[in-house]
């Protein structure tokens, strides 16, 4: 009796903790989030990438994605990197990805669609992406202080903002 209560008590509290945490549904098959873990590899557009972490539910494969910094609501980029996770785990496991989950601060969850229109964007955006890397061509997209001076590339740079 007191094993079954005590189970009963772990389960109540594993469960406060995946709200709290907003952890989805289902069970972790993939964490990068306490230990680094290795990442998925696309054979198809050569890109590759590290989920938060990716669900098992039913027979869906959910990519999860935590953005801290005080964003209200997804940001492009958060999309497009959502984005290419949903097909790097398709390809990796052979199977039909049809959202995820991006959840800012801990706070608001967002069940981002996975459907064609969001698969035409992200291939042409990764054409895009290459295209511009062959050219000498350097833009500047956004008028974001913050953003340039954490950006990796700060130091080459000759259009940052001061």
């Amino acid at each position: 009796m007191i094993l079954v209560l005590t189970s009963k008590k772990i389960n109540r509290q594993v469960d406060r903790l995946k709200k709290n945490y907003k952890i989805q549904h289902g069970k972790i098959i993939y964490s990068d989030l306490n230990v680094p873990a290795e990442p998925f590899f696309s054979k198809k557009y050569m890109i590759s990438g590290k989920p938060d972490y990716v669900i098992r539910d039913k027979d869906n494969y959910i990519p999860v994605e935590l953005k801290t910094g005080g964003y209200k609501i997804p940001q492009k980029n958060h999309i497009f990197q959502l984005a290419a996770y949903c097909h790097l785990i398709e390809e990796s496991y052979n199977v039909f990805v049809p959202y995820g989950i991006l959840v800012l601060n801990n706070q608001d969850d967002y069940k981002l669609p996975f459907n064609p229109k969001m698969r035409f964007e992200l291939e042409n955006t990764i054409k895009k992406m290459r295209y511009l890397l062959r050219s000498d061509i350097v833009t500047r997209n956004h008028e974001d202080p913050h953003r340039c001076i954490n950006c990796s590339m700060r130091k080459y740079c000759d259009i940052k903002i001061k």
